[in-house]
């Protein structure tokens, strides 16, 4: 018979407002990807910085599912791995080496989304990646890098290479024969950035059920238009999704504020 987690002790009042924040947003979006069938499990991992000159970030305690995580249970790292406070918890060396060299290469990544989707992983492991084939790619596909895969990421080297990969301006990447991963200035861009990224995916996975040969492509020049048109993914994320987001989340799994 399975034992009932403990409720991690609140640690509202043992840190500032603006971590306070930034922890129910993360809770917040381990619920969101749960609730959108985007989990793996106990695997896969979001994160954000917290603001300073220390660099530290948080993120998910490893044995935890992600319908399950508060704000409190995240754990803060430093750019060593080391936990910053005492935690029960331990942190998968695989999401710290991901996660450390987005944040360690661009100092803009606030927020990182990893996802191991089955879509994703599906157009991960097609020789052309994302195709430019319907509007939610073609918002997406300029914005796009791709990391070729090195085995599981516990490879503290394979962090430049990422870094490198991700590039200075893009906000989504596709891990080879991995998964997808996105980065905002907010929990809520890098959120939207990959609900983006992941129907794109889902899309092409159904489309390619009819070959290549069967699909229609946009007239030249669409992709780049689609770009520019969605130039304000941030504004739209912050001021509008995210707020109908969280109420979604509070009539489903409230809790992830505690």
């Amino acid at each position: 018979m399975a034992t009932a987690m403990k409720a991690a002790p609140s640690v509202k009042d043992s840190c500032s407002a603006e971590e306070w924040a930034l922890r129910v947003d993360l809770a917040a979006a381990y619920r969101l990807v749960a609730m959108y069938g985007w989990d793996d499990m106990i695997f896969t991992h979001l994160s954000v910085r917290i603001p300073g000159p220390e660099h530290h970030f948080l993120i998910n305690p490893y044995n935890l599912m992600f319908e399950e995580i508060t704000a409190s249970s995240l754990v803060k790292i430093d750019m060593n791995g080391n936990p910053v406070d005492e935690t029960p918890y331990m942190v998968n060396a695989a999401g710290f080496t991901v996660h450390s060299a987005v944040h360690m290469a661009r100092e803009d990544a606030h927020a990182v989304i990893h996802l191991h989707t089955p879509s994703g992983q599906a157009v991960a492991a097609q020789a052309e990646g994302l195709l430019p084939i319907s509007q939610t790619a073609m918002a997406v596909v300029n914005r796009l890098s791709y990391h070729d895969y090195e085995g599981i990421a516990t490879d503290l080297e394979e962090r430049a290479r990422l870094g490198t990969d991700l590039g200075a301006t893009n906000t989504a990447m596709i891990l080879r024969n991995h998964g997808t991963l996105t980065v905002g200035k907010t929990m809520a861009e890098a959120f939207v950035s990959m609900y983006y990224l992941e129907r794109a995916c889902e899309v092409q996975v159904k489309a390619l059920s009819a070959g290549l040969k069967g699909l229609n492509n946009p007239p030249q020049g669409t992709p780049e238009k689609v770009h520019g048109q969605t130039e304000m993914i941030g504004v739209i994320a912050d001021k509008l999704a995210w707020p109908a987001l969280l109420r979604k989340l509070d009539r489903h799994n409230p809790g992830y504020a505690n």
